[in-house]
């Protein structure tokens, strides 16, 4: 998909992953650094760094179970 849509169209990507860690999802190392330097030649990369409501949440609901046992 990221071959055929290069330099055509947009592509909007979201990750919890640093570009490092990406050989973990995708076990060809050749093809992640294919993937990377497609994604990020034309990009604008931002990093949205704080608190994630969703651990938050799960956290407080973990806690919520823990303390009604």
């Amino acid at each position: 998909m990221v071959s055929r849509r290069y330099e055509r169209r947009s592509i909007l990507l979201t990750t919890n992953l640093a570009f490092k860690d990406w050989g973990t999802i995708f076990p060809n190392a050749a093809c992640v650094t294919a993937l990377i330097d497609r994604l990020t030649h034309h990009a604008e990369i931002i990093t949205i760094a704080g608190e994630s409501y969703r651990r938050r949440e799960a956290e407080a609901a973990q806690k919520a179970r823990r303390v009604k046992q």
